[in-house]
């Protein structure tokens, strides 16, 4: 589709670049010497640069060198934890949680979770990620910076049940006001944190609610096999069984991490009425030292997507996922024992369409054709570890790095051009996080906001 040069000028053209397309099959191609054509937020057309030379646009980037991608999906991350970056290393999950994150998050103001939650956008938009799916407390505040950041995202406010019924009513009650908010960028679900922190009455609470408000639900489940071998020896199920019996599978779902799912498990995710999706997040596995990853293979064989994601800089240091999508192939190779999966190219379609299922906006973003949204990133191939080109999905996931991307655009507003962040100004918020840091951190007070047990 070309436009003709007598329509009102488009708001931004982007030409001379190599453009990622999916073909009606889904599978990844490449168009080189293409043009995007974008108005009203929305990606008008694909064409060649020719095609584009006579058409009014209110702004050009020439992207000579560079390939253009859908925006990367952070599918579940708890953005304002980059403020505990580096505070809890080498512990096993366990003191992890017990001896330093939880009682370090009792102390969390709103105002500490705006600022960690904006340099996580900074963070975020430099990598390449124009969404995220975050599930964290205070998430008014959240929604503020995204609001203001101009990024994209699934928010939910998460809750325990020893808050009593009052956290799930929270959640409920962020779900309704913020969804449709920053100009329809914000989307939200109901988050219980887990199986194992939230009972089984709470869980149903929470699929009935789902049902009746059209909301999806995002929650952490069979996180690791230490898990599911607990709930088995204390409940007798798993916790994706749990999911099950309490409704929650009959809800659209996202569940992070996974890799405590069981082979009893995939019928059971495979026959649940909602859409269900994964988000893995390698890096963090690795470091924690589980035995498993998220079985990406046979959950996709049961039809079941999975997203990459970052999980929070606690425990990941990171919330690149471009290094996600990198160790998601390589991890995959090793644990299955078969250098042929996951390919270069499987894992740009994990980064693009199965991220945008993952998070429910499969239908918008995820790829870039007519009619989606205008998330597109701008990756410079230039650089001498990128060269010579032999296989450009090969280059992209193995080659290329997150700081190659030079320029971030969501629905058609340019967040960063050439490196520069034109939303979000650094400086201040790491000036004011330090500063707030001494009473963050501060364990002598000995609560904590929840026991790990499992």
């Amino acid at each position: 589709m070309t436009p003709s040069a007598a329509d009102s000028p488009a708001d931004l053209i982007i030409s001379a670049c190599t453009v990622l397309v999916h073909d009606d099959q889904e599978r990844i191609g490449f168009e080189e010497d293409a043009a995007i054509v974008v108005r009203n937020g929305v990606v008008e057309a694909v064409t060649t640069t020719a095609g584009v030379a006579d058409l009014a646009a209110a702004e050009r980037l020439d992207a000579r060198g560079q390939v253009a991608l859908p925006g990367l999906i952070n599918c579940h991350t708890h953005a304002p934890m980059v403020a505990l970056r580096g505070l809890a290393e080498d512990l096993p999950t366990q003191e992890w949680f017990n001896d330093v994150v939880w009682p370090v998050e009792s102390n969390l103001t709103e105002r500490d979770v705006e600022l960690g939650a904006r340099l996580a956008c900074a963070e975020m938009i430099r990598a390449g990620v124009t969404c995220f799916a975050d599930h964290y407390f205070a998430m008014e505040a959240v929604a503020r910076v995204v609001a203001d950041c101009g990024m994209r995202a699934l928010l939910g406010e998460a809750y325990f049940s020893s808050l009593g019924p009052e956290g799930r009513e929270r959640s409920l009650e962020f779900a309704l006001r913020h969804r449709g908010s920053a100009d329809g960028r914000v989307t939200t679900a109901l988050a219980p944190h887990s199986p194992y922190t939230v009972d089984d009455s709470d869980l149903a609470a929470t699929a009935r609610l789902a049902g009746e408000h059209g909301l999806p639900v995002h929650l952490h489940a069979a996180e690791n096999r230490d898990q599911t071998e607990t709930s088995l020896a204390r409940h007798g199920v798993t916790p994706i069984e749990v999911l099950e019996r309490t409704g929650i599978l009959d809800t659209d779902v996202l569940l992070a991490h996974g890799t405590g799912i069981a082979d009893r498990d995939l019928p059971v995710l495979e026959r649940a009425a909602g859409r269900t999706a994964v988000a893995t997040a390698p890096r963090g596995y690795l470091k924690f030292a589980w035995p498993d990853t998220t079985p990406v293979r046979a959950l996709r064989d049961i039809g079941v997507d999975v997203g990459l994601a970052t999980d929070g800089a606690a425990s990941n240091n990171s919330l690149d996922v471009w290094e996600s999508m990198a160790l998601t192939s390589l991890v995959q190779k090793s644990s299955e024992g078969d250098p042929r999966w996951l390919t270069s190219r499987q894992a740009l379609h994990h980064a693009t369409l199965q991220s945008a299922r993952a998070v429910g906006l499969g239908d918008s973003v995820g790829s870039i054709a007519p009619g989606r949204r205008a998330d597109i990133v701008l990756v410079d191939l230039t650089g001498p570890h990128t060269q010579p080109v032999h296989d450009l999905a090969a280059t992209l996931v193995h080659s290329a790095r997150s700081a190659d991307v030079r320029t971030a655009i969501v629905d058609g507003r340019i967040l960063m051009r050439d490196r520069t962040l034109l939303t979000i100004d650094v400086p201040a918020v790491v000036r004011e996080l330090e500063e707030r840091l001494p009473a963050l951190v501060d364990r002598s007070h000995g609560r904590r906001i929840q026991d790990y047990d499992t």
